[in-house]
């Protein structure tokens, strides 16, 4: 079962707690799915009709969805433990750059894979028409 969030916006409830609405896709079997898990607390956008999942915990801009044995759906945080335990196993600066790394990543920001000059960057004054 594959059931992909996006974020559509986030808001203040009533309570003052920050409440974050994912769009949800997959399969229509998926999505049947995660209808019937959700039960009562199935919604859909007013004008796309895309299925929503409402969390007060952040998971980025893009997630995955799971369906537990027990119908619950909770979002798949396992590349999230996995950033955190390589963090703290290695502690330090490495830790700390690895955290970095990964947060980058998780969250959808641009990160240079490298910090080789471009070929732009390299190209003098003079070379330029």
């Amino acid at each position: 079962m594959s059931l992909s969030v996006k974020m559509q916006r986030s808001y203040k409830s009533k309570n003052g707690n920050r409440t974050f609405v994912y769009a949800v896709s997959g399969k229509p079997s998926d999505l049947e799915a995660y209808k019937e898990a959700q039960g009562e607390f199935y919604r859909v956008d007013d004008k796309t009709n895309e299925p929503l999942w409402f969390t007060t915990r952040c998971i980025g801009k893009n997630g995955t969805l799971i369906i537990t044995d027990n119908g619950n759906v909770v979002p798949d945080m396992s590349e999230y433990d996995e950033a955190a335990s390589l963090a703290e196993q290695y502690g330090g600066n490495l830790g700390e750059m690895l955290a970095r790394e990964a947060a980058q990543r998780l969250l959808g920001g641009n990160r240079k894979t490298s910090s080789a000059p471009t070929p732009e960057s390299t190209a003098d004054d003079d070379d330029i028409e």
